[in-house]
């Protein structure tokens, strides 16, 4: 009789190597980890979580259906900061508290933007296929600008991007100007706080971290594109949905800016025959900049301690579906 008295926290997505830092975690108030990878299947989802205590996802989608069959369910965790993939007003109503991880991983994802911006600046992944092929001292052919001087653009101002602006201060960048309407005036010490169009106009480098929202949604379009310099870098490593890929692809196409670096697409994984594929100016990651060992394992032990403090009688830290306790 004793195991129905175990909790059931079931993680409905794959992806990690081992669920030992969650089990370790949870093993001492008597929970188990269930590991059902759904592959975003809603009847496999509705069955993987109806008797489960909580659940851990990562890229599924948690919608109200699915929720309405949560029987027992106390927490969903989101594995990272986005949580667009979770209804929240459904698990609201149901009394489910809905939490992320909003602090792992800023130091990797903020070099992973640097990376992609000094590979699009600097033409790495096109000179290596130069020479590669042969070709030698084809500088003058693909022209390159100077980092030293200029100025950056953040569309979101979180920790991610305050990582990415220290990084690249020791750069040299000159100007910081930031697009955030969450944030207070108070905020903005040390940057220039701008409005959208603004941003687009005067930034030569422009980085999203922004989350991804009704609001949000394309954010990026034909109209701001058209506002960049001929000479901008667009750098996304948030969400694909928020620019408009048909606007990018048009805009590289014609060179109307000078390149843009890609870790998340609107539809992932992108189809074989993506426009973006065919274009030499683009570098593409594959939604990998969250990633380093230490940050998967920080990520998963957060994850659980959430779960963890739920199961206790506590709130989660990184509570984001918030309502006022009876």
């Amino acid at each position: 009789m004793a195991g129905l008295d175990r909790k059931r926290v079931v993680v409905v997505d794959g992806g990690y190597e081992s669920y030992d830092i969650e089990q370790r975690v949870l093993a001492p108030l008597d929970a188990d980890v269930i590991v059902d990878p759904c592959h975003g299947d809603p009847a496999r989802l509705k069955a993987a979580t109806g008797e489960a205590d909580a659940v851990l996802v990562r890229d599924s989608p948690i919608d109200a259906e699915t929720i309405a069959c949560m029987r027992r369910c106390r927490i969903i965790v989101r594995y990272g900061i986005g949580v667009d993939n979770v209804d929240l007003l459904a698990a609201q109503q149901r009394g489910i508290f809905v939490a992320n991880v909003p602090d792992y991983g800023a130091e990797e994802v903020s070099d992973h933007a640097l990376t992609l911006l000094m590979s699009v600046a600097r033409r790495s992944v096109t000179r290596d296929h130069a020479v590669r092929g042969g070709a030698w001292n084809v500088s003058p052919g693909e022209k390159m600008y100077r980092i030293a001087g200029r100025a950056l653009g953040l569309v979101g101002y979180g920790r991610i991007a305050r990582a990415l602006e220290r990084k690249m201060r020791g750069m040299g960048v000159v100007r910081v100007l930031v697009y955030d309407p969450l944030l207070e005036p108070s905020a903005f010490a040390d940057v220039e706080s701008v409005d959208l169009n603004s941003l687009c106009q005067q930034s030569d480098f422009i980085s999203l971290h922004a989350p991804f929202t009704r609001d949000t949604s394309h954010i990026i379009n034909s109209t701001r594109i058209a506002l960049m310099k001929p000479t901008a870098i667009l750098v996304n490593t948030a969400r694909g949905g928020l620019i408009d890929e048909t606007a990018l692809i048009e805009a590289l196409r014609s060179k109307r800016i000078f390149g843009a670096g890609i870790d998340v697409f609107e539809h992932e994984p992108p189809c074989p025959d993506h426009p973006l594929f065919a274009l030499d100016n683009v570098v593409l990651s594959d939604l990998t900049a969250w990633y380093s060992e230490e940050s998967a394992a920080e990520l998963q032990t957060k994850a659980a301690e959430e779960v963890a403090r739920v199961l206790q009688g506590e709130p989660p830290r990184h509570w984001v579906n918030r309502w006022t306790r009876g």
